[in-house]
């Protein structure tokens, strides 16, 4: 048992509780209506609003998985940062509207702006339980996160996982948004130190980055299969496509959907889309540690807990307790807030869709904070109740599901062209055709291998199977319109999506 580390956790630990339920009283609002939980009553500014979706987006999971897949494999790690990178440009093109459409009708979820959009209950709900299910293993894999840094303390079994589940739990219960919103502020704060610290005393203590590299590939080439520092060339197409994926998919995860709808206007999402990009620096040395732990000669076959050993190694207690709280609580907010963006889907799109037509707000709240809960206990099942292996790769699926959502989102943020029965169909296909491509694999990879006569191409199964979505959306629209189907009503105008503050 490392009890330096450990203290200086649990003061760290105890003090982001205490704000938790500090939380309720930020800002004050109705938390018994939804809109308050929920959104946060949608008053976020720009900085809180960058702390919140920096909290939401780079998660205990990234600080584990990047270096791990790093130290497992080298160059192909390092997609993470080029993807952070794309992403914010795509997402400043879409955002602004979506959130503009939604601040002008009510929409809490992007399901909402689907309902209204095509006039269509099935399209929302397929939305709606795609974001549900990919959401998730993504809350247990924070739970994994949370579990190396406590077992490399010293901590066994799983009461650890179970306390701070119940801690999540019950402040999230009370103080919804707001809860991961302050909480993000010392989580980021955490982390910036941790990294500053680190990016000066690694290369010292290892001998430079000259060194660490030189170290490091030599340690790749003895792995199995081997690693590389250096993309080899068939690996080109998985990497760019891995990348461009993952970037299109990242912000229409619910959790993501709900830190953006929670800002205050349209030129504060703007300006987040412009300024978020500083964490894709900080990522780029995270994921340098799995490249430092290769070199300062950390052994493990148990990748996850590469980070938490390193800093161990070449780090004093008190300072590896700093790094493991922030770990942690990087755990916790983006935890909190992917159970409030679910539970806000399955009260209004499923709930209230299908149960109870017309619910109070405090009806809803009241739904949206009781599924929280069950979301939350779900997730913790994941990690205790069934193999790691499970989460991870259910996570995996996630990607490529969320992928096929974008024809009906991020297109009906700017044409009402295709029809809703196309979409639905093209999401349906693309759905079964992307699980499908990771099933073949074993779930071992989410890159797969096309084969046309001599030529083959592996490439991201979620952006392949989102094109084959899109190209059946396409085709179906052009036959239905030529049929003349009944489009529905388009509860939104043009000038909805230019809203900028009602």
């Amino acid at each position: 048992m490392n009890w330096t580390a450990l203290s200086v956790f649990i003061v760290l630990f105890a003090l982001v509780t205490v704000m938790g339920f500090i939380a309720a009283r930020w800002r004050r609002g109705d938390l018994t209506e939804l809109n308050e939980w929920g959104l946060g009553g949608r008053r976020f500014g720009a900085i809180v609003t960058w702390f919140l979706l920096g909290g939401d987006l780079y998660t205990a999971y990234t600080f584990i998985a990047v270096p791990a897949l790093m130290f497992g494999s080298g160059a192909l790690g390092f997609y993470a940062v080029p993807y952070t990178i794309i992403e914010y440009p795509l997402a400043f093109l879409f955002l602004p509207r979506l959130w503009s459409v939604a601040r002008q009708h009510g929409y809490i979820t992007a399901s909402d702006f689907i309902e209204g959009r095509y006039d269509s209950k099935l399209l929302s709900l397929a939305v709606a339980l795609t974001g549900i299910l990919a959401t998730m293993p993504y809350i247990a894999l924070q739970l994994v996160g949370m579990k190396a840094v406590i077992g490399a303390m010293g901590l066994s079994g799983d009461w650890p996982l179970v306390i701070a589940f119940l801690i999540l739990a019950f402040y999230t219960y009370t103080s919804g948004l707001r809860a991961p919103a302050m909480i993000a502020f010392v989580k980021d704060i955490l982390i910036y130190v941790v990294i500053f610290v680190v990016v000066i005393a690694l290369p010292i203590k290892l001998g430079g980055f000259g060194h660490i590299f030189h170290a490091a590939g030599i340690a790749l080439s003895t792995h199995h299969p081997k690693g590389s520092l250096v993309l080899p060339k068939p690996a080109f197409m998985p990497y760019a496509t891995l990348a461009l994926g993952s970037a299109v998919a990242l912000f229409l995860y619910p959790h993501a959907v709900t830190g953006a709808l929670s800002a205050n206007s349209r030129q504060t999402v703007k300006r987040n889309m412009a300024f978020l990009p500083i964490y894709s620096f900080m990522l780029g040395i995270v994921a340098l540690l799995g490249i430092a732990a290769l070199a300062a000669g950390v052994h493990t076959k148990v990748t996850s807990n590469v980070v938490p050993l390193l800093f161990l190694k070449e780090f004093p207690s008190w300072f590896s307790g700093v790094a493991f709280a922030a770990i942690a609580i990087g755990a916790l907010v983006p935890a909190a807030i992917m159970s409030i963006a679910a539970s806000n889907l399955f009260t209004r799109n499923i709930y209230k869709a299908y149960f109870v037509k017309n619910p109070s707000p405090q009806h809803e709240s009241r739904v949206a904070k009781l599924f929280s809960l069950l979301v939350k206990l779900g997730a913790l099942y994941f990690v205790i109740g069934i193999p790691t292996q499970y989460a991870i790769n259910l996570q995996l699926l996630g990607g490529i599901w969320i992928l096929q959502t974008v024809p009906a989102i991020v297109l009906g943020l700017y044409t009402r062209w295709f029809d809703r029965y196309a979409l639905l169909i093209g999401w349906a296909v693309g759905m079964y055709y992307g699980t499908s491509m990771a099933v073949a694999n074993g779930f071992k990879s989410s890159i797969y291998a096309i084969h046309f006569g001599h030529l083959t191409i592996a490439a991201y199964a979620g952006l392949t199977a989102g094109v084959v979505n899109l190209v059946i959306a396409f085709v179906l629209t052009v036959v239905f319109r030529a049929l003349r189907f009944h489009q529905g009503k388009d509860a939104t105008v043009q000038e909805d999506y230019k809203v900028e503050v009602v």
